[in-house]
């Protein structure tokens, strides 16, 4: 595991928040779940799946890396129409599917997610609702600090909540797409897998603990991570924008306990991936570490010097965790194809 690092930085706080060695990010615990947090995200998740999403699939827009590259909308729930992106194999079957969130900020093209981390992929990568130009809807910031704070009031209203609805809808427009990965749950196991970097990663420990379809993740500094740790801790990312809320309406933090990306960590059994940083000025490492702690199945664990910063070696330890991912999706997913 790295040590923790000293980086110069002009932030008026300490990216790393005081937690000068591994093992105390490894004892970040996760909030004690509301008594319905279950029922409420099965609820939902039964309305998603509930959705046909009509998935429309474009032309091909670019050519690499062996891959075709369509434009893509689908329905998500709301009847609210989204856009992405769907990479095909260019030759030979598609053994595998993924569904790749996006940072905060949205999408504006499919860049450096593609390649998927196995050969033989059809991988979506949907906007979600109000994020980057396929994502846009009527009356929904598409500004970070806006966006996290839309309906916010009420846990059902709350924008996070149909977001990681959106990540359903467009698994089931991916297998609608590709009959053959709805029936993998038939022919060896589920296929599906899932990345999410940031905001992607704290989507997807709310989304994955309720979705059967999905054989594997990793998450990439996840945020969502503790909420009451992290409206404790100045940021220079969206927690920024929930924290200055919170300061004029306290009650907001019985919405945030049905969205915390840790306490919903502690339902996701399917083999998991973590990315996270020790010194991070957009999403606070503790967050970051306390969903990794979290997990209820199997999980592994690779510590980045930083997130959301540039530094020196970052291209190496990019560079070591594609090739990690590449193996660990290898041997959950690849049994099954």
């Amino acid at each position: 595991m790295a040590s923790s690092v000293a980086l110069s930085h002009d932030f008026p706080f300490d990216p790393a928040y005081g937690y000068d060695a591994p093992d105390a990010l490894l004892s970040v615990p996760a909030p004690p779940a509301p008594d319905d947090f279950d029922a409420f995200w099965r609820e939902r998740y039964a309305r998603a799946r509930a959705v046909d999403p009509r998935p429309v699939l474009g032309p091909v827009e670019e050519e690499r890396d062996g891959l075709r590259v369509h434009g893509v909308a689908f329905t998500s729930v709301g009847g609210v129409r989204l856009g992405g992106w769907l990479a095909l194999p260019a030759e030979g079957p598609v053994r595998y599917g993924f569904v790749v969130g996006h940072g905060y900020g949205g999408r504006q093209q499919p860049g450096r997610d593609l390649p998927a981390p196995l050969p033989g992929a059809a991988t979506i990568l949907p906007c979600v609702r109000g994020m980057g130009e396929r994502g846009r809807v009527a009356g929904i910031p598409d500004v970070a600090d806006a966006h996290v704070l839309h309906g916010i009031g009420s846990r059902t209203s709350y924008v996070i909540g149909d977001c990681a609805a959106d990540l359903w809808c467009a698994a089931s427009a991916l297998t609608a797409l590709v009959p053959e990965l709805a029936s993998a749950g038939l022919t060896g196991g589920p296929r599906l897998g899932y990345l999410g970097e940031s905001f992607g990663g704290g989507l997807g420990a709310l989304a994955l603990p309720w979705d059967d379809r999905f054989g594997a993740a990793q998450f990439t500094v996840p945020t969502f991570g503790n909420h009451p740790l992290r409206l404790t801790l100045p940021c220079a990312g969206s927690g920024e924008a929930v924290r200055a809320h919170h300061r004029g309406h306290a009650e907001v933090t019985e919405v945030l306990r049905y969205f915390d990306a840790a306490t919903a960590a502690t339902r996701l059994t399917l083999p998991t991936l973590v990315a996270a940083a020790l010194f991070d000025p957009s999403v606070p490492p503790p967050g970051q570490f306390a969903v990794h702690n979290a997990l209820a199945g199997e999980r592994e664990l690779q510590v980045l010097t930083a997130g959301h910063f540039a530094y020196r070696g970052m291209a190496a330890e990019a560079a070591e965790l594609d090739a990690r991912r590449t193996r660990f999706f290898g041997e959950r997913l690849g049994a099954a194809a």
